[in-house]
């Protein structure tokens, strides 16, 4: 995904997959409606990265991008179920730079079924006029720089692309069978089991036999192990801070990339098709750095952004 974003800022111009904006300024009547739309109209088309504080050209405009970065993604998401109906979420923000100049980054994950707007996204431009940015019952998809309404196009291009995602899976599957040494068999397993293999020289060995008696290894339920999204991750570690302070998306980004949280099952598991899911234990481990040094938060940016300056 990061490697979305890098391709993302050395654009030149905008496109299907890149959104360039000035500026965001969520106090003005038409901001939320404006960028609701392009989220979902690169949902609808596949993904996408929208920079902010960026002009048509890809140049840095020196717009300061910290009201951004500090809305919380869980308001993000709201506002995008108040027009829509679907409470979507597959999408991040973060800062990034370019030349010396901070920037918001937001990537948005390509979504399976288009998303309609259900509600009209209408805002006052004037004391007797009014202006809307979509209607009750569109879908919008990218059309180049645009986003537009769909037509049979876009809808065509959206089976597609889950065809191909079903022909790549099942493509993957035959070459597990033909790279299999001579006199291989093959066993199919119930759905839910997964085998991987671990490089770790103390990862544990189990053999899969034929004996009925032989002990059973199920498949950890991630759902289970793993149960918070990161929007009710950051609720839960500011529960627990109990109004001592607060964190939202970016500090939990700062604290993933500084920690190396991703590397650690424990903490994160990160399925190939969704956002990351966060452990209980990831959460009292915030909260316990916190409890001890009350400057975690805030030397975890500064950390952050030394090593990424």
């Amino acid at each position: 995904m990061k490697n979305h974003i890098q391709r993302a800022l050395t654009a030149k111009r905008e496109s299907k997959y890149v959104d360039f904006k000035v500026s965001l300024d969520f106090s003005e009547p038409h901001a939320w409606c404006e960028i609701v739309k392009d989220i979902i109209a690169m949902a609808n088309s596949g993904g996408g990265v929208l920079l902010i504080g960026l002009d048509n050209k890809g140049n840095p405009t020196g717009f300061d991008p910290t009201p951004v970065l500090d809305v919380d993604e869980a308001v993000m998401t709201d506002r995008i179920q108040k027009y829509t109906g679907v409470q979507f979420d597959a999408f991040t923000i973060s800062e990034e730079a370019k030349s010396g100049n901070r920037l918001a980054a937001i990537l948005v994950e390509g979504g399976s079924i288009p998303i309609v707007f259900t509600k009209p996204g209408t805002y006052a431009v004037s004391d007797k006029k009014q202006k809307t940015a979509f209607s009750a019952g569109t879908v919008y998809f990218r059309h180049g720089a645009k986003s537009e309404p769909g037509d049979t196009n876009d809808l065509r291009k959206v089976v597609e692309r889950q065809l191909e995602s079903i022909r790549q899976s099942w493509l993957q599957g035959m070459r597990k069978v033909v790279k299999a040494p001579p006199g291989s068999q093959i066993y199919t397993l119930p759905s839910g089991v997964e085998v991987r293999e671990f490089a770790s020289s103390d990862a544990r060995a189990i053999r899969i036999v034929d004996d009925p008696d032989a002990p059973a290894y199920r498949k950890l339920d991630y759902d289970l192990t793993h149960p918070f999204r990161q929007k009710e991750t950051i609720a839960e570690i500011n529960r627990g801070l109990a109004d001592r302070t607060t964190i939202n998306s970016f500090d939990i980004q700062c604290i993933n990339r500084v920690y190396k949280v991703w590397d650690e099952d424990k903490f994160c598991h990160c399925p190939r098709y969704s956002s990351p899911q966060y452990s209980r234990e990831y959460v009292a481990w915030v909260i316990s750095q916190y409890q001890q040094d009350s400057e975690f938060f805030q030397k975890t940016r500064e950390t952050d952004y030394e090593q990424r300056h």
